[in-house]
């Protein structure tokens, strides 16, 4: 690639910049960590020869701190100036002393990132690609740089490397610029290997390979259901699958817990994703069913007993999904597959078309039931533990799941119980490792780009000041696109200030937040298992879920309780903070829905089945044989008396639960409420050979 590079922006003189925001940087300089202070920048700056200070004039600037309004780093930011030191230098040097606070006081409000570029590792050869995708302004003009050269034809959101080579390794960083201010992302390292030594069969096979023009998923998991049991293995899983596609480049939308109506608009705005050429993934984990060879997801609120009318159709989802001429309907349903007697409905839908790209992969076979495992308060489904140790390979989506199916052919715990079931019109060797294919940013890749954009738009870190001389840091971190962590942190305290304490509250009704699970010290306190270990330590935590039912902008209360030395009563100060509608709450899914995707307005009813005997469901051992796929079970339901067989092969350790008695009293209240459940066969064969520490039971 060569072309002359644009003239870089922002080459406006330090001095120029006005008092206020001068001010502001200079007070985070002063109080900054070591290695990120007001001299190390000195230093940095100092490598380049106009802008290098003597021993003398930094030791001027330190002597400020004796004057009342005196600032160390102020004089040194007009000493830079003075030498003709520019905005984007400075930027620069903040960079590499990466110094986010201090960058933030330069980044203009108008202007923000929402899509940061990840770092890559690839094979030459291929095509990679780093995105970087910014709001807040009408017109934004992009540049990349590798290090500190600008690199040509880097004038878009995603820089392209088609093919890219082993020279185009290194770090990567984009500037985002309107008329007048501009804001850096993040760097990126890019890594690509070599192909030499590999064979020209493979190059051959890697240059002949199917594409895709983009990859995106929608990944739901329903646990907290209303008026049917509750479920433990849709959280990990969906969490686990998402870390997996984002490795494969999938712009991944993770959600927990939906209503009837707010899974429809996710459908809908899954399909406002796609676009021709483009690979479709829909995972869904949850109570489920098959009726007349159309399978059926079943939303959190879903009334008792259901039917088809309150869930969403799969093959419809599938018809539109078609609509949109994509490149591969790839669909994961980990939930149960066995028939509703309670409903009695035939959906007589469109015709699909017969296309070669789509792939069905059930958890379980027509009539059976899909297993969870239970683990120290974590639950994995049996189907998404051996899914998720093939994921990454590459290898045709059909062969990759066929090697699912004999990995979880050998658990002897699930023997005669579970087993995947493949369907498939592919026949191409079309996988989700397919590079993405895309020679230039088409009005299409971006509106796609920014609509998933939108969807995962996270606060900006904030810190509040108080006038008693406290400063709080805000932060948030997201679990799933529609469940926001929020930490707080007490980052400078006036040495008068005995005890101090932060903590947020009055949140909106719409997010239904009980105070006692708020402001935790741990975020396993909260319910947040699965990311803390990437959250900062020793602070307060807060996870607001169901962030799709939010209506207006998150608002809520930065509260202070902090005590002096002698005085009985402590004392508060409150801080108003608005966040605006983070993560998917910006794209309205609370909505009421329209007759749409997933709902088909043709039912043909039949006579209904005759009503099972009570005692139908205290008697594990008498589950009705049908040719149809059938009803979803609850999770609870199990024999309370087991052998002990040889080892499985699955490698993890269970223990099944719930006793006989057990058993009885959760089915009088089935009885009582009249849930379309049916129970397994006699677990009395079900192997384990595991601690006490983990337990088997019905997924769904």
């Amino acid at each position: 690639m060569s072309v002359s590079p644009a003239a870089p922006p922002g080459s406006v003189p330090l001095n120029r910049l006005g008092e206020p925001l001068l001010r502001r940087l200079s007070g985070v300089l002063d109080r900054a960590a070591p290695g990120r202070g007001w001299r190390d920048l000195a230093q940095r700056a100092g490598s380049h020869g106009r802008v290098k200070l003597s021993s003398l004039e930094l030791e001027q600037c330190s002597l400020k701190v004796l004057e009342p309004e005196g600032s160390p780093s102020w004089s040194l930011l007009r000493l830079m100036g003075e030498r003709g030191c520019t905005v984007v230098e400075l930027v620069e040097f903040l960079q590499a002393l990466e110094h986010t606070e201090a960058l933030q006081c330069l980044s203009p409000p108008g202007i923000k990132i929402v899509v940061q570029p990840d770092p890559k590792s690839v094979v030459s050869g291929r095509t990679v690609k780093l995105c970087c995708w910014a709001t807040g302004h009408p017109f934004l003009h992009y540049q990349w740089f590798k290090q500190e050269k600008e690199v040509p034809h880097g004038n878009s959101p995603e820089l392209i490397f088609n093919p890219v080579s082993v020279s185009d390794s290194g770090f990567y960083i984009c500037r985002v610029n309107s008329d007048s201010s501009f804001v850096f992302s993040r760097w990126a390292q890019l890594d690509v290997c070599d192909l030499q030594g590999v064979s020209y069969d493979l190059q051959e096979q890697s240059a002949d390979r199917p594409s895709a023009i983009d990859k995106v998923a929608l990944l739901i998991g329903n646990m907290s259901y209303w008026n049917h049991p509750q479920l433990k293995a849709p959280m990990v899983d969906v969490y686990e699958l998402t870390n997996l596609l984002r490795q494969l480049d999938f712009k991944v939308v993770s959600l927990l817990d939906l209503t009837e109506s707010e899974m429809r608009n996710a459908v809908d705005e899954f399909l406002l994703l796609l676009d021709k050429g483009v690979y479709g993934l829909l995972y869904y984990a949850g109570h489920g069913y098959e009726n007349y060879g159309n399978s059926f997801m079943v939303p959190i609120d879903a009334p008792n007993p259901y039917r088809s009318a309150n869930c969403l159709c799969v093959q419809n989802i599938l018809k539109l999904m078609q609509e949109k001429e994509t490149g591969l309907n790839v669909f994961l349903l980990d939930m149960c597959r066995k028939r509703n007697e309670y409903d009695d409905t035939i959906l007589i839908l469109d015709a699909l078309k017969v296309t070669a790209n789509i792939v069905f992969g059930y958890a379980t076979c027509q009539g059976a039931e899909a297993f969870e495992i239970q683990h120290s308060g974590l639950a994995n489904g049996i189907f998404m533990k051996f899914l998720k140790e093939r994921m990454l390979e590459d290898k045709k989506i059909t062969v990759l799941l066929d090697e699912v199916a004999e990995d979880m052919g050998k658990c002897h715990l699930t023997k005669g119980k579970q087993a995947l079931e493949i369907r498939s019109s592919l026949s191409e060797k079309r996988a989700l490792t397919d590079p993405i294919q895309q020679t230039g940013s088409s009005a299409e890749s971006l509106a796609r780009n920014l609509q998933w954009a939108k969807a995962h738009e996270l606060p900006e870190s904030m810190y509040l000041d108080f006038k008693c001389g406290v400063q709080i840091q805000l932060g948030f971190a997201a679990e799933f696109s529609n469940v926001l962590i929020i930490y707080t942190r007490i980052v400078k305290k006036p040495p008068e200030i005995l005890v101090c304490k932060a903590y947020v509250t009055d949140f909106p009704l719409d997010l239904d937040i009980d105070p006692k699970e708020a402001n935790k010290g741990t975020p396993e306190e909260t319910g947040s298992y699965l990311v803390s270990k990437d959250l900062p330590k020793h602070c307060l935590y807060t996870r607001l879920s169901s962030l799709q039912k939010l209506k207006e902008h998150l608002i809520f209360t930065v509260c202070l309780h902090y005590e002096y030395p002698g005085i009985d009563d402590s004392l508060d100060e409150r801080k108003e903070v608005n966040v605006g509608k983070p993560l998917i709450a910006k794209l309205g899914i609370h909505h009421g829905f329209k007759e749409n995707c997933c709902k088909s307005n043709r039912p043909f009813h039949t006579q209904a089945s005759t009503p099972v005997a009570a005692e139908y469901y205290l008697s594990p051992n008498h589950c009705q044989p049908n040719s149809y796929p059938g009803v979803h079970h609850p999770n609870n339901a199990h024999s309370d008396h087991f052998r002990q067989p040889e080892a499985c092969h699955c490698n993890v350790t269970l223990n099944v639960l719930t006793s006989r008695q057990e058993a009885w009293t959760y089915s009088s209240h089935i009885r009582k409420n009249n849930i379309p459940v049916e129970t397994t066969d006699d677990t009395v064969d079900l192997g384990f050979s595991f601690s006490n520490s983990l337990r088997l039971s019905k997924k769904q």
